[in-house]
């Protein structure tokens, strides 16, 4: 029996792998692609604006968290807003590694040329699968991130890319940029971190940033 797909205005929502996703591929679309992963409490469509601004001619694919919260979703459950529960990020990541693999193999995707966007709890959730499945993210993008795993692994993330974007407002999230910053660095990753006049929200100087970002990272 197949899974149903449900479609709206951002396209169909695949219940067909192990993460509900949803894929838009432009007309004019090239070799690039992006994942996706959005915040706390929200679903995987809040990050098509941004996906859509910053690589317009990009596949996108946005993919929903599975742990419910209030209205929405996230990536992996919280003890406090800073702390985090180590089991499930680990299994989650897991999965996602394996998700990832999959939805690449089946549309035909080059995770080469993939860049993995993550904001907040997605953001960490991509840094996690840098430093648990190294050589399968070759570029990110984490704004507002934090490290979260306890016991972090002795990657090598050497020949990976990262943007890091922070807020010099975000309260929560802020204080630990630098952290991150030196454990993706110490681990060989090249690191280019921004600091932009905001708090924990994204908008516009956060895309226009990882949008020259990506052209450059493609030369």
């Amino acid at each position: 029996m197949s899974v149903p797909e449900y479609s709206d205005e951002n396209g169909f929502l695949h219940q067909d792998l192990a993460f509900p996703y949803r894929l838009l591929k432009p007309a004019n679309a090239g070799g690039e692609c992006l994942f996706l992963l959005h915040g706390s409490g929200v679903d995987e469509t809040t990050m098509l604006p941004i996906g859509r601004q910053i690589a317009p001619h990009a596949t996108l694919v946005a993919v929903r968290g599975r742990i419910p919260q209030e209205d929405g979703f996230r990536w992996f459950e919280r003890i406090t807003p800073t702390s985090f529960e180590q089991a499930g990020i680990r299994a989650e990541t897991s999965a996602f590694a394996a998700f990832a693999s999959e939805a690449a193999k089946r549309h035909g995707l080059d995770l080469a040329r993939t860049t993995f966007l993550g904001y907040s709890n997605g953001a960490n959730l991509v840094s996690s699968l840098m430093l648990l499945n190294p050589g399968l993210v070759r570029k990110a993008v984490l704004l507002r991130a934090m490290p979260v795993l306890a016991d972090t692994p002795s990657a090598d993330l050497s020949g990976t890319r990262v943007l890091i974007i922070a807020g010099a407002a975000d309260q929560t999230y802020g204080p630990f940029a630098l952290a991150l910053v030196t454990l993706l660095h110490g681990r060989g990753a090249e690191v280019d971190a921004r600091i932009l006049a905001s708090g924990h929200e994204i908008g516009d100087p956060d895309a226009a940033i990882v949008k020259q970002w990506l052209a450059l990272a493609q030369v």
